[in-house]
């Protein structure tokens, strides 16, 4: 057992470093903004939904650490936005390699902490003028005017500035990537409640929805049994699904000078099926979202909304589903091409002599590639709005489920991504040696 810690050592002091700041995280999440009051009169209703995901429910209890990592995952993501030559100059740093990458790292940040302070005051008001929101009212007596409503934004943004602090040490010195760890234990902190709330509706007598007499039915006990075989089956799936790869061969020309030491060397261009992840449905689900929050506060405020909004932007009605769905194919491919560029890579293989067997260099090749991209990401998409959809259609086929049960869907998505990358990066860092020579 020495032995095994003595070897390990590094990689077992950056496991319990991650779990360290995770467990700062969850703290933190506990910590109430100030001139709040907590109202012991709770409700299971989230205003929130999807957007309380990246917070691990920290938005929703209106936390110091409120809004989380999601401002920095949405400052990246414009950030990567920007760099198709809308602004020429995060274009020229984008191909400067290390130095260009620390100075579009550091205007990420910039522009996180903006997001950070104009959501944390878009959010401060919107509690303000919810007054019949049930989770929290502002401590009376106190002067609210727009002093302190920005002191409370500013509170706000520090809050998401330490959380993207905490995640760049994790990164550092942690297991995984620190943002997406922070995502990951924000999903796993909910499935606790979950399985909660699925053996409170299958096999308890509250609510009693397979209840008759004071007796549990046996459909209650075998429901139960067949979602959970749904929840690991999906697992399987997703893990599947994410290593399926698209190789297309590639031919390096022989070099005159080494032609007679070496032959044709054969490589590939791997392409995933699913090469956008998870941001597609992050995309259209954050969309949808926003409206629905908006019209959230706006009933809890007395005030009378159209149902038409809800009807438009909900994914749980049939026109806002089909919107989702839309949504869903429509960012799958623009992020694939964004981040696979058929004639960047047509271009780099005429740069390193290569080719595509049967494939003629240059235009043809980029067109090639594109064909090849358009075919996986339409696989990529389907599977995508598959799995986003499967939450609605548990919902549809168990009415009254509660809204934290969640089979399928983006969150199990990000998890089993992340456990798989993970995963790997203690695999390597395990079977990493030092050599000291010969003797």
């Amino acid at each position: 057992m020495a032995k095994f810690f003595s070897k390990h050592k590094k990689l077992i002091l950056a496991i319990l470093f991650t779990a360290l700041c995770l467990f700062i995280w969850r703290v933190g999440v506990h910590v109430k903004l100030p001139f709040i009051e907590y109202s012991a009169s709770t409700s299971s209703t989230n205003i929130f939904g999807f957007l309380d995901i990246f917070t691990g429910g920290a938005l929703q209890s209106f936390s110091i650490l409120a809004l989380g990592i999601s401002p920095y995952i949405n400052a990246s993501i414009i950030v990567q936005l920007l760099q198709m030559d809308i602004v020429p100059q995060f274009a020229e740093w984008a191909e400067e390699g290390e130095a260009g990458k620390e100075k579009l790292n550091r205007w990420t940040r910039y522009i996180a902490l903006f997001l950070a302070f104009v959501e944390g005051l878009a959010l401060i008001v919107g509690y303000r003028v919810s007054y019949n929101y049930q989770f929290f009212q502002y401590v009376p007596n106190v002067e609210y005017d727009i002093f302190t409503y920005i002191y409370m934004a500013i509170v706000v943004t520090a809050g998401s500035a330490f959380v993207l602090w905490l995640s760049d040490q994790m990164s550092a010195h942690g297991v995984g990537n620190g943002a997406s760890m922070m995502i990951t234990a924000g999903i796993i902190a909910s499935f606790p409640t979950m399985m909660s709330s699925l053996v409170k509706y299958f096999l308890s007598s509250d609510p009693g929805t397979y209840y008759t007499d004071g007796v549990l039915q046996w459909q209650g006990i075998l429901y139960f049994v067949l979602v959970l075989l749904l929840f690991f089956a999906i697992i399987i799936g997703v893990v599947w699904m994410e290593g399926l790869v698209r190789k297309i061969p590639v031919q390096y020309s022989n070099r005159p000078s080494a032609s007679r030491l070496s032959g044709t060397q054969d490589s590939n261009i791997p392409l995933k099926i699913n090469s956008a992840s998870v941001i597609p449905v992050i995309f259209a689900s954050t969309l949808l979202s926003f409206p629905t929050t908006i019209i959230g506060f706006l009933e809890n405020s007395g005030h009378t909304v159209s149902e038409w909004w809800s009807i438009v932007f909900s994914y749980r009605k049939p026109i806002g589903f089909a919107i989702y769905i839309i949504l869903i194919f429509v960012f799958s491919f623009f992020y694939s091409f964004l981040q696979i560029n058929p004639d960047k890579i047509s271009d780099n293989l005429k740069k390193q002599n290569a080719f595509i067997p049967g494939v003629k260099p240059g235009e043809a090749t980029a067109q090639y590639i594109s064909k090849v991209l358009f075919k996986i990401t339409l696989l990529g998409a389907t599977y995508l709005a598959l799995l986003a959809s499967l939450p609605m259609i548990v919902g549809l086929i168990f009415t009254n489920l509660p809204s934290s049960v969640q089979i399928g869907g983006t969150s199990l998505m990000i998890v089993v991504g992340v456990a798989i990358e993970t995963y790997k990066q203690i695999k390597t860092a395990s079977q990493a040696q030092d050599y000291h020579g010969f003797m």
